[in-house]
């Protein structure tokens, strides 16, 4: 009797619909315990710390990604080819490590700048799009380890955290040759040890960066290294393609510094840069000549008269308000032109030779104004000219300049 019983409870019980649901209850802590924790991580997705609290990923690295959302980053003029070579390698499903290998001063961490613009912009490949790209801080990282074991348990907590987040981070490891030295306390592994099995598994995607001396010493012997990465050659640019980068990020000294920069200055800079700082490299030897100059020429500014700085400044309030002005004049003007330019291509001839004169008239007025603006601001701001980059030159190589 009590055997009927308990088998009609037990039939009951599998066939109501209470069951069903302690069997949907179960799957989804199962799922949640066995597959969401481990995607997040490790044990409840917590990523390793410091002893400050501080998430170890974001004390030793810098946000390249953060600091492209946030407009941080200069500008990147030419170098595509060698970016499109970088991103083909980061989308390979093995052996996916660029290594910029150049010159110092060529350009090889304004490539992966490039890259992290690129991927703040959208414009990458789908697999690469929710990538963040983090450049390691081997200093701030090997710093403060005195004792055996610290820093080989800070590389780990490090190498550990990126490796949670392994489909999201690129590192940028600049002067990857370092790696092979960067210890802690005497006797400790090295960067490279720690990292060498993540790189192999494919847990951890790297970029990186080092000149051809260092690679030859110190990556190429290290054939376990040397097989996860993919070089990519960054060779210096020439004096024209320079000259390009010079005009493209002279707005960013011009700011800084509060000043002008002529052309002549700027072809000036490369010109002599490449004729007697031997021991560098373009575009890095051309662009510290139009800084220095920059701000020598500001500091030179500075020093005038209180009553010309006075005059300056009065000048400066209405030379600003007038520069507003001119600037929605010539907003409206452009808008105008727009929409003749759309109208000429509707209307009858009798009247489109009417709109033609009207868009000539329209061009002549936006050349004025921005004729006057830029004679506002060349009269108020000092300017770098030819002759200030040869003063830094001549101070640097301490002879005579000459220019062609």
């Amino acid at each position: 009797m009590l055997v009927c019983y308990n088998t009609f409870q037990m039939s009951d019980f599998l066939s109501s619909g209470f069951f069903t649901a302690v069997i949907l209850v179960a799957g989804a802590l199962l799922y949640y315990f066995f597959y969401l924790k481990k995607k997040s991580g490790g044990k409840g997705g917590k990523m390793p710390k410091t002893k400050t609290g501080r998430p170890i990923q974001m004390a030793y690295t810098r946000d390249l990604s953060e600091e492209a959302e946030n407009k941080k980053l200069d500008p990147v003029i030419g170098r595509e080819d060698e970016i499109e070579r970088v991103i083909h390698i980061l989308t390979r499903r093995t052996k996916n490590n660029p290594l910029l290998l150049g010159e110092p001063g060529v350009g090889k961490t304004a490539i992966v700048e490039g890259i992290a613009r690129r991927i703040a912009k959208g414009d990458v490949p789908g697999r690469l799009k929710e990538k963040r790209v983090l450049a390691l801080d081997l200093g701030s990282l090997i710093s403060g380890t005195k004792y055996r074991g610290e820093f080989e348990e800070r590389m780990k907590k490090l190498t550990d955290a990126i490796k949670s987040m392994s489909r999201i981070v690129i590192l940028f490891i600049d002067e990857i040759h370092m790696i092979e030295q960067a210890k802690g306390a005497e006797g400790a592994m090295n960067v490279s040890d720690i990292i060498k099995p993540a790189l192999s598994r494919g847990e951890l995607q790297a970029v990186g960066a080092t000149t051809w001396k260092e690679y030859q010493a110190y990556i190429k012997p290290d054939d376990a290294l040397n097989r996860r990465f993919q070089p990519v050659i960054v060779g210096e640019p020439s004096p024209q393609a320079s000259l390009q980068i010079l005009q493209g990020i002279k707005e960013i000294y011009e700011e800084h510094h509060n000043v002008l920069y002529d052309d002549e200055a700027l072809k000036v800079a490369v010109t002599l840069s490449a004729k007697y700082i031997k021991d560098r490299f373009l575009p890095d030897k051309a662009i510290d000549l139009i800084d220095e100059a920059g701000a020598k020429v500001s500091i030179e500014s500075s020093h005038n008269s209180k009553h010309a700085m006075a005059l300056l400044h009065a000048a400066g309030s209405k030379l600003r308000t007038r520069l507003e002005v001119l600037k929605k004049d010539k907003a409206k003007l452009k808008k105008e032109l727009t929409g003749l330019k759309k109208l000429q291509e509707t209307i009858h001839e009798p009247e489109l030779e009417e709109v033609r004169g009207r868009v000539e008239h329209l061009m002549g007025e936006i050349e004025k104004i921005e004729k006057r603006m830029e004679q506002g601001l060349i009269g108020k701001t000092p300017v770098v000219r030819a002759e200030d980059i040869k003063e830094i030159v001549r101070d640097w190589v301490g002879k005579k300049i000459k220019v062609a």
